[in-house]
C-alpha cells in the first residue's frame, strides 16, 4: 500500500468509513500544502537500513543544562556541544523545550512555541545546523494551564472535546497505572465539576484520542516539529495514548494504529524523518511497537526505533553480581524485523531506571537487590499503582555513577573503570546509543535538588552553570574530566568502524561468567570487532576458541580501546582482562 492508502486504513480503523472520508479530506489538503513548502524533505531520502550508521550517538539533555549569564541557554547548550563534543556526537535530543507548568517540561502548555527562558525557534535551527535534533512529542497529555485546556473548562468549541471525563464512580480497575496516584482528578468547570483522566498527574490532562479532531491537531503539532528540523520524533509515554473504560489502557490496538498512522503520514511527505517510541513496560511489549513490515519496502510500518528499557536493570545487575550470564542470554535473543528498525540503547536518562523492563528475565529476589543497592547509595523508589490496591516498584532514581558506586568509600581508580564499562555495554551493541547527559560527566545525586522539588527524579536532573562545570573538567585528576575523557574517546573509536553499524550482525558469545562478550560485524561483512567488558571487581582471563568465532582466528589481535596487541595460539586466543576493563579487539 501507498502511505495514503496506509493512513486511510488507520483512520477507517479508528473512526469508522464514514468519519475517514471527512478526516482525509482535510488531512490530504494539509499534507498538500506541506509538501508545497517543503519539497527538500522528500529528496535524496537514503533507504532505511542507511538513515542511521555507526557514527550516530545522541545526547539526552535538557535545553537549559549549561546556564551562563546574560545568554539563552540553548545558545550555550551549542557552544557548548560545539565546543567539547563535535565530532563525538551526531545528534541532540532536547528535552521538551516548550512552556511548561512542571515536570521539568513534561506537562507542555504551549506545543508550538520554544520557552522564551530557553531561547527561540532560531536557536533551535542553529542547534540543527551542527547535530541531527530529536524532539519530544509529549501528546499523550498537556498542562491544565494549557489554552486547550482552559477552553475545555469554560466549554468552548472545540476543546470541550478534547479531554476524557468519567463518572468518579466508574469501575476503573483494569486500567494498568504507571503512578501510584488517583487516575481522575475534579476540575472545575462552566458546566459544574468534571473528573478529568489524569494518567500522571493532576498538571497533565490527558487528551481525547477518541475525538478525531484532537488526531487532527496533533498531526498539525507533529508536522510543526518537522518544519523547525526535527529528524527524530520522541512518542512520550506512548503505550498509554488510547483510553477505553473497562480496558486496560496500555497498548491498545487503537494506540498501534495511531503510531502507524502518523508513520505513514512521515512517509508521504518527511520519509527522511524518524520515529521513536518511549514505553517502559516489559521487553516484549516494547518491541511490539516496531509494527509489521511492510512487503513493497521492506521497512516496518509503526516506530523505526524503540527505546531499548530492558538493557539498563540488566548492565545494573551485571556490574551489581560482577555476573554477567543474565545480560549476556538476554541480549542474545535481541532481534529487529527488519535492517531499518533499530534499538536506541540507553542506561541512564533524565527519568529513574525502569525495572518493569526486567520483569521476567530478573527475579524478584535479584530486582529487590538492585532498589536495596540504590536506597544504600543515598537514591529513592518510586512505584506504581496494581489493581488489587497494592504498589510495586516502577523506577529507581538516581544517578547512574552513584547506583555503581559508594559515595560513601569514594575510589576514583576503581570507580571511573566500573563506569566507564557500564557505558562500553551500551555501545557495545547493535543500535543507537542514547547518552545522557549526566553520564558524560559521572554525576552524583543531586540531594540538593531533591529536597528543593520533593521529587525523586530531581536527583538525577541538576543542571550546571557553565563556568563551575568547565573549572571540574578542566581538574585532570577529578573523576566528572576522567569519565569525560574516556568516554569521549570510546565514541570516537565506535563511530569510525562500521562494524558498530546498527544493522550489523550481532553475536553474543558465553566466553566468561564475569565478562559480556559480543561480536559485531558490519553489513557490508567487511569488518569485524570482538567486543569485551569484564564486569567483576578482580582480573579475568578470558579463553576464546576459534569455534566460538565461527572458526575465524587471526594470528593477531588489536584492542581499538587500549591500544595493545595479542597473538593467538593455533585456533586459540586467551586474553587477560583487568577488572572492568574493555578490550575492543580487531583481527589482522
Amino acid at each position: 500500500m501507498t502511505p495514503e492508502e496506509r493512513i486511510y486504513t488507520h483512520l477507517a480503523f479508528l473512526y469508522g468509513q464514514a468519519e475517514a472520508v471527512r478526516f482525509w479530506a482535510k488531512l490530504a489538503t494539509r499534507l498538500a500544502d506541506f509538501r508545497a513548502r517543503n519539497p527538500h524533505l522528500a529528496q535524496d531520502v537514503r533507504p532505511p537500513a542507511e538513515r542511521l550508521t555507526e557514527r550516530d550517538a545522541i545526547l539526552i539533555t535538557y535545553g537549559d543544562q549549561f546556564s551562563e549569564p546574560g545568554r539563552p541557554p540553548l545558545q550555550t547548550l551549542r557552544d557548548f556541544l560545539r565546543t567539547h563534543l563535535n565530532g563525538v556526537l551526531s545528534g541532540v535530543h532536547i528535552l521538551p523545550c516548550f512552556p511548561s507548568s512542571s515536570d521539568d517540561g513534561f506537562s507542555v502548555i504551549d506545543y508550538l512555541q520554544v520557552d522564551p527562558d530557553l531561547g527561540n525557534w532560531n536557536d533551535i535551527a542553529a542547534l540543527g545546523d551542527d547535530f541531527r535534533l530529536m524532539f519530544d512529542a509529549v501528546i499523550n497529555h498537556i498542562s491544565r494551564e494549557s489554552a486547550w485546556f482552559q477552553g475545555f473548562r469554560r466549554g468552548d468549541v472545540p476543546y470541550v472535546g478534547y479531554f476524557i471525563t468519567v463518572d468518579p464512580t466508574a469501575d476503573l480497575s483494569t486500567v494498568v497505572r504507571p503512578r501510584a496516584l488517583p487516575l481522575l482528578t475534579a476540575m472545575e468547570t462552566s458546566r459544574g465539576v468534571q473528573h478529568v483522566w489524569t494518567t500522571f498527574s493532576d498538571d497533565q490532562i490527558d487528551l481525547n484520542y477518541a475525538n478525531p479532531q484532537v488526531l487532527l491537531a496533533i498531526i498539525d503539532v507533529l508536522l510543526h516539529y518537522v518544519e523547525h528540523g526535527a529528524e527524530i520524533i520522541r512518542l512520550d509515554a506512548i503505550a498509554y495514548l488510547w483510553k477505553e473504560p473497562g480496558a486496560s489502557c496500555i497498548h491498545l490496538p487503537q494506540t498501534h494504529a495511531v503510531v502507524k498512522l502518523w508513520r505513514a503520514i512521515l512517509d508521504a511527505v518527511a520519509p527522511k524523518v524518524i520515529l521513536i517510541t518511549e514505553t517502559n513496560v516489559p521487553h516484549a511489549e516494547n518491541v511490539s511497537y516496531f509494527g509489521d513490515t511492510l512487503p513493497e519496502t521492506g521497512s516496518t510500518d509503526e516506530a523505526q526505533m524503540v527505546y531499548n528499557f530492558s538493557l539498563a536493570p540488566l548492565t545494573l545487575h551485571a556490574l551489581l553480581t560482577g555476573d554477567a550470564t543474565r545480560l549476556s542470554s538476554w541480549a542474545a535473543t535481541l532481534k529487529t524485523p527488519t535492517p531499518g528498525a533499530t534499538f536506541f540503547n540507553f542506561i541512564a536518562s533524565h527519568d529513574g531506571i525502569g525495572v518493569r523492563p526486567a520483569e521476567g528475565i530478573l527475579s524478584p529476589e535479584e530486582l529487590h537487590g538492585l532498589v536495596e543497592r540504590t536506597v544504600a547509595h543515598g537514591g529513592q523508589v518510586s512505584y506504581k499503582a496494581n489493581p488489587d490496591g497494592s504498589r510495586s516498584v516502577y523506577e529507581l532514581n538516581t544517578t547512574l555513577y552513584d547506583f555503581l558506586n559508594d559515595p560513601a568509600a569514594p575510589d576514583a581508580e576503581r570507580d571511573v573503570r566500573r563506569f566507564l564499562a557500564s557505558q562500553a555495554i551500551l555501545l557495545s551493541l547493535a543500535g543507537v546509543p542514547g547518552i545522557y547527559v549526566h553520564s558524560l560527566f559521572g554525576s552524583r545525586n543531586c540531594h540538593g535538588c531533591f529536597e528543593a522539588t520533593e521529587r525523586p527524579r530531581s536527583l538525577n536532573r541538576e543542571k550546571f552553570k557553565r563556568d563551575a562545570l568547565e573549572a571540574v573538567l578542566a581538574d585532570p585528576v577529578s573523576h566528572q574530566r576522567r569519565i569525560f575523557d574516556g568516554y569521549r574517546r570510546l565514541l570516537r573509536v565506535r563511530r569510525g568502524h562500521p562494524a558498530f553499524h546498527p544493522a550489523g550482525d550481532q553475536r553474543v558469545l558465553n566466553l566468561h561468567d564475569a565478562v559480556f562478550a559480543v561480536q559485531r560485524t558490519a553489513p557490508t561483512k567487511d569488518e569485524t570487532v570482538l567486543c569485551l567488558v569484564n564486569v567483576s571487581d578482580r582480573p579475568q582471563r578470558v579463553p576464546i576458541a576459534a569455534a566460538a568465532l565461527d572458526g575465524s582466528m587471526p594470528p593477531v589481535w588489536r584492542d581499538l580501546v587500549g591500544g595493545n596487541s595479542y597473538r593467538a595460539g593455533q585456533a586459540h586466543l586467551e586474553i587477560a582482562l583487568a577488572a572492568y576493563q574493555v578490550a575492543w579487539l580487531v583481527g589482522g
